[in-house]
């Protein structure tokens, strides 16, 4: 392939580019702002009650795959001896921690997506198949997702996972917080119907830190002081109260401002003032020019041999 060639196919990529992500990128994008986070759902987690039964596993499990799910499948404690991550068949986890101040006495901490109120995954995916619903949801419509996978890269948690041994079609993977099947009925999520010790509260955003701090200075000795998820990434609608620093139990140290303030002002920045196109056209003038310089070159050695 010559150069004249190679530019063109190159000009050709940039072109189909730079029509997706006009399309999809500022549409997308705006969702994460949507709503009134206090007033959203959220659950609080009071990992000082958590009694590592995997019966939230289990609950979640029947409600987003029920083939063949079992109670009995999740009555293996043995799992809770090294921690676990979320994969595409299990959207949420409990793991173990050694409680220094009582080992007989394990903590332990649930984990699954934090419906984060200004959510990376959906400020990076450029087709909306991920979208923050009204409630504080963060949705998944697989008949959009394109598998770039994307919001695997952005999500400061870690959390969506692709179904890799799907190959035909493979989704990605993650708590969607029982939004078209629980909450749609008006119910909470199935792991925080399920918790025999209720360490799970289901309420508004506002009323579940107004809980938080109220426990922690009703009982300053139980209660580390500070409510995991308040402020995290621009805040998440899942919160915990831990004995301990958060971050000694798998929760990752996460700076306060939301990571999609700055992608997000850069993307609306440049799609309005039409600056890919501009870019895209002067490619496609300087491609032409070359081209044309070619031409006449590589006439003039023809009419000279």
């Amino acid at each position: 392939m010559n150069r004249r060639k190679f530019l063109a196919v190159v000009t050709g990529g940039v072109a189909v580019a730079s029509g997706v992500t006009q399309v999809a990128l500022p549409a997308c994008a705006s969702e994460s702002a949507a709503g009134r986070p206090d007033e959203q759902i959220g659950v609080l987690v009071d990992t000082t009650t958590c009694i590592g039964c995997r019966k939230c596993e289990y609950a979640c499990a029947r409600a987003n795959r029920p083939e063949g799910v079992s109670v009995k499948q999740f009555d293996d404690m043995s799992v809770l001896d090294t921690p676990r991550r979320m994969t595409a068949g299990t959207l949420t986890v409990v793991n173990r921690y050694v409680n220094p101040a009582d080992a007989a006495r394990p903590i332990y901490v649930k984990v699954q997506c934090m419906h984060c109120l200004r959510p990376c995954c959906v400020s990076a995916c450029i087709v909306g198949a991920l979208h923050r619903e009204s409630n504080g949801s963060v949705s998944y419509d697989a008949s959009k997702c394109i598998g770039c996978r994307y919001c695997m890269l952005a999500c400061p948690f870690e959390v969506p996972t692709y179904e890799y041994n799907n190959v035909f079609t493979p989704v990605v993977s993650k708590c969607t917080f029982c939004y078209d099947t629980m909450q749609a009925r008006g119910e909470p999520p199935a792991c925080v119907q399920m918790c025999p010790p209720n360490c799970f509260t289901f309420a508004k955003r506002s009323e579940l830190i107004a809980l938080a701090h109220a426990k922690i200075e009703a009982a300053p000795d139980v209660y580390y002081d500070r409510v995991y998820g308040e402020t995290e990434v621009g805040g998440t609608s899942w919160l915990y109260l831990t004995s301990r620093p958060a971050t000694e139990l798998g929760l990752l140290d996460l700076p306060d401002k939301p990571t999609p303030q700055l992608t997000e002002t850069l993307q609306h920045g440049i799609f309005k003032y039409g600056i890919p196109p501009l870019l895209l056209y002067g490619l496609l003038g300087i491609v032409m020019k070359v081209s044309a310089a070619e031409e006449e070159t590589d006439a003039s050695k023809e009419s000279v041999q």
